[in-house]
C-alpha cells in the first residue's frame, strides 16, 4: 500500500509532543503539508526543529478558545485533514473532581475538537474530500476510577465522531475516532511514576504499571507514539475511503471486546 497524502493539508492540534508530534511526522512523510499547533511559538519552534525535514507550517495558538482555533486555522490554511489530537489527563479521585475540574475536561477535551470540526466541514464537503480523526482513548470504554472525568471527555468524542460522521454522509468525507491505548509519552511517564514507586528504573516502573493499573493489555507494554501514528496516516489516506463513523482501535487489545 502506499500512502500518498501528496497535496493536501493537516492540522494537528496538541502537536509538540508525544503522539501528536508522532502523527504530524507521519503525515508529512506521507507528503501532507503539516501544521503544528502548540500554545506558544517557543514550543511549536521547537517541536519543529525536533521534526526536521517535511513540509510543516507553524500553527501556534491556544485552540481551546474560539480565538486560538480561529488562528490555527489562518496560519494552516484550507484543512483537508484535522486531527483532533488536544487533550488533558491526570489522576483526581473521584469525589474529589470540583465542576470546574469537570467543565475543564470538557470544554478543552470535546468542545475544542467539536469547534474545530464545525469550521473545517463545510469545506471539506464543498470540495468533496476530508478527514476529521478524534483521537480517543481505550478511558472511552474502559472508565479509569482514578481519573473518570478523562473517561467521560473520551467517551464523548466517540459520540461526536460518530454524529459528525453521520453529518457528513455521502460527501466524499470521513470522520472517525481512534482508540489509543496506554501509550509511552512524556506525559505518560509522569502520569506512571505517580501511581508507581518512583525510585524504580523506567522499564521496571512501565511493567509495574501495567500489571497494576492496565493488567489487560495484551502486548504487556505501553504502545509508542509511532504506533498511534500508523493508523492515523492511514485512515488519513484516500485507502481508507470507506471507513467511517468508526471507532477504531490501536490499544494493545487492552479493550476486553471485540468492538468497542
Amino acid at each position: 500500500m502506499r500512502l500518498d497524502l501528496s497535496g493536501k493539508t493537516a492540522l494537528v492540534t496538541g502537536s509538540t509532543q508525544g503522539i501528536g508530534r508522532a502523527i504530524a511526522a507521519g503525515l508529512a512523510a506521507a507528503g501532507a503539508r503539516v501544521g503544528v499547533n502548540g500554545r506558544s511559538r517557543e514550543s511549536v519552534d521547537r517541536a519543529l526543529a525536533e521534526l526536521g525535514q517535511g513540509d510543516f507550517v507553524a500553527a501556534p495558538a491556544d485552540v481551546s478558545t474560539a480565538e486560538g482555533a480561529a488562528a490555527a486555522l489562518e496560519a494552516t490554511g484550507p484543512v483537508d485533514i484535522l486531527v483532533n489530537n488536544l487533550g488533558i489527563f491526570g489522576a483526581q479521585p473521584a469525589l474529589e473532581i470540583t465542576d470546574d475540574d469537570w467543565r475543564r475536561y470538557f470544554e478543552v477535551n470535546v468542545l475544542t475538537a467539536v469547534r474545530l470540526t464545525r469550521e473545517v466541514l463545510p469545506g471539506m464537503r464543498e470540495r468533496g474530500w476530508g478527514r476529521v480523526l478524534y483521537i480517543a482513548s481505550d478511558s472511552a470504554v474502559v472508565i479509569p476510577a482514578e481519573m473518570i472525568h478523562y473517561g467521560m471527555s473520551k467517551t464523548a468524542l466517540l459520540a461526536v465522531s460518530r454524529g459528525f460522521a453521520k453529518e457528513a454522509a455521502g460527501s466524499g468525507v470521513t470522520v472517525n475516532s481512534v482508540i489509543a491505548g496506554p501509550t509511552h509519552t512524556g506525559g505518560v511517564e509522569d502520569f506512571v511514576y505517580s501511581l508507581v514507586d518512583r525510585d524504580l528504573p523506567w522499564d521496571e516502573a512501565q511493567r509495574e504499571f501495567m500489571r497494576r493499573h492496565r493488567p489487560q493489555s495484551l502486548i504487556q507494554r505501553l504502545i509508542e507514539p509511532e504506533e498511534i501514528a500508523n493508523l492515523v496516516v492511514y485512515l488519513s489516506s484516500p485507502l481508507a475511503s470507506a471507513t467511517t463513523g468508526g471507532a477504531v482501535r490501536v490499544d494493545g487489545g487492552y479493550v476486553d471486546a471485540i468492538l468497542p
